[in-house]
């Protein structure tokens, strides 16, 4: 699992823990900024499913940052969807209300039309090829 220090993959450790072995990846064995290396680093960890979610998170910062906001939220993960569906190991994926306009008055289901407001929502809705089904939770 990535992103562990973070708020979401901070709370998912307990309960993930519950269910099987957790192998909580930091930034040196899985760099999210350098997409490029993520296939050789899943090849060495052989994880049988794939939690994902670290992001690059800084909202604010992402405008001037653009470039390492879509390495870490859009190319990161679309490598390592890539490498999910090549081994057939599942992958879940979070990603964030920031696609929308926050102008919808019910809560966003995976299908409504995205219109992110900034780079950090344009980062995060990026979607890769996957071969893999979605799942909604």
């Amino acid at each position: 699992m990535t992103g562990t220090t973070g708020q979401v993959g901070g709370a998912l450790c307990g309960p993930l823990a519950n269910l099987g072995e957790v192998i909580s990846v930091n930034r040196t064995q899985l760099d999210l900024s350098r997409p490029e290396t993520i296939a050789d680093s899943l090849d060495q960890l052989k994880p049988d499913l794939v939690v994902n979610p670290a992001a690059y998170t800084a909202v604010d910062r992402a405008e001037n940052e653009r470039s390492l906001a879509f390495r870490v939220n859009a190319e990161a993960p679309w490598a390592i969807d890539v490498w999910a569906a090549r081994y057939n190991v599942p992958l879940i994926q979070f990603s964030t209300d920031y696609m929308f306009d926050g102008s919808g008055e019910r809560p966003w289901c995976e299908d409504d039309v995205p219109a992110p407001l900034s780079t950090y929502g344009e980062s995060k809705l990026v979607k890769p090829p996957s071969v893999l089904p979605t799942v909604s939770i």
